[in-house]
């Protein structure tokens, strides 16, 4: 279950606080690929392998790409979590029921350069597809693993950058003075209500990388960062952890502010040893927007792996 709360009924302090394979196909296969998924975990040893998981997830997903196109609300509701949203390409967010009420209004085309990757008790699935509004958009399908069963917790798209658009993460023009800036929210404070030592860890982690970002800090903020994260934001490229250093060194170098979103309201569930956060961000360089994180645990160390931002138009 989610921990959600808005902004401005808790502000805790850190001490103690705080992506669709929609490829087509025929449907009686996918079903049938499906059922067996969803049969299996029951019948089998707890510990099951990777690529089995990966095959549940990557059925799931396509099976809900159809089955949001031929509008089965049924077949829908089976695959998405209680606390399921979509946030589409204009970051709208639309929670569950206002979702399954729109399915084939919001459906997007079947998917391309799709791609799936495991995070233990958390899946993601990543690609393209043209969004039900027929722009090219980056999207992030997040699956849980609920009482034996994949369950989808957020669907969200990223408006697909020019060729030549900036990096996710460009540094800003060197500032002559650097300006005042104290980062309060999230660095020290962030409206949310910890539930576990488990979500206080995750939320140590993201406030130790957004002060590592404030601060110039490449080493302490790479020690919190996967080796394959991947940050996607709206008409940017996507950015690999190796650039989004080179960034950050490029930012202390010409001695610029950098200022990290503040968080209006944030959901946070832990799955063993993954984590998935939620949140709507404000800046003032930049329009509000959804953000997405996921997060796993290594080595007994929690790690950021995905970063996912859409603009609130």
């Amino acid at each position: 279950m989610w921990g959600v709360i808005e902004r401005g009924k808790v502000a805790a302090t850190s001490a103690s606080v705080q992506p669709a394979v929609r490829w087509g196909g025929v449907l009686a296969i996918v079903a049938g690929v499906l059922i067996a998924a969803f049969a299996l975990p029951k019948a089998q040893p707890k510990a099951q392998p990777v690529a089995a998981d990966e095959t549940a997830v990557f059925a799931a997903d396509g099976a809900l790409g159809e089955a949001m196109r031929v509008g089965d609300k049924a077949a829908v509701r089976r695959l998405l979590a209680l606390q399921f949203t979509l946030v589409d390409a204009d970051g709208k967010t639309h929670p569950r029921k206002e979702f399954l009420a729109e399915l084939k209004r919001l459906a997007p085309a079947p998917a391309s350069d799709v791609k799936i990757r495991s995070f233990g008790l958390v899946a993601a699935v990543t690609g393209r597809h043209k969004s039900a509004h027929d722009s090219d958009v980056f999207f992030i399908d997040v699956w849980a693993k609920q009482k034996g069963a994949w369950r989808a917790l957020l669907m969200q798209d990223v408006p697909i950058a020019a060729d030549d658009a900036p990096a996710a993460t460009a540094a800003p023009a060197p500032a002559a003075e650097p300006q005042p800036y104290a980062c309060d929210n999230p660095c020290k404070t962030i409206p949310y209500r910890v539930r576990s030592t488990a979500e206080q860890d995750v939320i140590n982690t993201f406030q130790t990388i957004m002060k590592a970002i404030v601060a110039h800090d490449v080493n302490e903020w790479a020690k919190h960062i996967a080796d394959d994260f991947v940050a996607y934001a709206s008409g940017r490229a996507p950015i690999a952890k190796s650039v989004r250093i080179a960034a950050i060194e490029r930012q202390q170098e010409g001695n610029a502010t950098v200022r990290v979103g503040e968080v209006q309201t944030m959901r946070l569930a832990v799955y063993g040893d993954s984590a998935v956060m939620i949140a709507t961000d404000v800046d003032e360089a930049r329009p509000p927007y959804r953000a997405a994180r996921v997060f796993v645990k290594r080595g007994g160390q929690w790690l950021m792996a995905i970063s996912v931002h859409t603009d609130v138009k």
